[in-house]
């Protein structure tokens, strides 16, 4: 008798115990989202190592009309650096589970001293051979879109994007004289933009995301014409539901033409960044 009376504590204390510890484990079950895909609001901030190839014409207007601007090159023509690092942050907020509105901003910006190898022409003024020449060109990239994945599976998902790139560029040139030129231009527009993203789960913390949007203005009466194509390859480890780090590629190609004045700029390169969620 007391071995049965024994056998019975000790059974009901070993299902006393079990029954917290099956409560504790809970596996994921079917239809969850992978790893990295439960959140309502994603930040992420990293530094872009890009390359740069950027060319301006800037022609004279009012009292300075009348000199065609000199195409420049901001590497070879100012002396500005081909390679920098960049800031960039991000932002999105996803209201529902194939909803998303995003947020992305760049500022660039570029220094130079050179001694020009030849005549210069810009906003109206003549930089002459064998004069030193100090430059900056501020490059502000600023991303507001919309996100509809209209394909969404456990371990991938497709989309659409919509979203205005807003475009702040100013160049400013100078001779440190006597006489002293300064001159500087300055170009803003927002840009509409279509694209398509997708992204797969190579393993349930590994994913692969590539995106691409882009616009065309076509040439109107010879004067007006942009073109703006922005396309991002990268892959996310997700340390934890809510961290993770990211490594990718991104090249933007830019450029405009609005009457006498033009602009081409290309800045790609690898990057790296830092997400949390919520």
């Amino acid at each position: 008798m007391n071995r049965v009376v024994a056998l019975s504590v000790v059974c009901t204390t070993l299902l006393v115990a079990a029954a917290p510890a099956r409560a504790q484990f809970q596996p994921r079950p079917m239809g969850d989202p992978t790893v990295g895909e439960s959140y309502h609001i994603e930040a992420s901030a990293g530094l872009w190592f890009s390359n740069t190839d950027l060319t301006v014409t800037s022609s004279g207007s009012g009292a300075l009309s009348g000199l065609t601007g000199t195409s420049i090159n901001a590497q070879t023509d100012l002396g500005m650096p081909p390679t920098k690092t960049f800031p960039s942050l991000s932002l999105v907020l996803r209201p529902a589970k194939s909803h998303k509105f995003r947020l992305n901003y760049v500022p660039l910006s570029f220094d130079g001293t050179k001694t020009i190898t030849r005549d210069i022409n810009f906003n109206g003024q003549k930089y002459t051979f064998g004069l030193p020449v100090n430059s900056t060109l501020d490059w502000t990239l600023l991303r507001l879109g919309y996100e509809y994945d209209f394909l969404r599976h456990d371990d991938w998902f497709a989309g659409f994007i919509l979203e205005a790139k807003y475009t702040d560029v100013q160049v400013n040139l100078s001779t440190p004289g006597p006489p002293s030129i300064v001159e500087f231009d300055r170009a803003r527009a927002p840009i509409p933009a279509i694209g398509f993203n997708g992204r797969y789960y190579v393993l349930p913390n590994i994913a692969v995301t590539g995106e691409v949007t882009a616009f065309k203005l076509p040439t109107v009466q010879g004067k007006y014409s942009g073109h703006y194509v922005d396309v991002d390859i990268y892959g996310t480890y997700n340390l934890l539901e809510y961290v993770g780090v990211q490594a990718g590629f991104r090249t933007m190609d830019f450029g405009f033409l609005a009457k006498d004045d033009s602009a081409a700029f290309t800045v790609k390169g690898l990057y790296i960044a830092a997400v949390v969620r919520y």
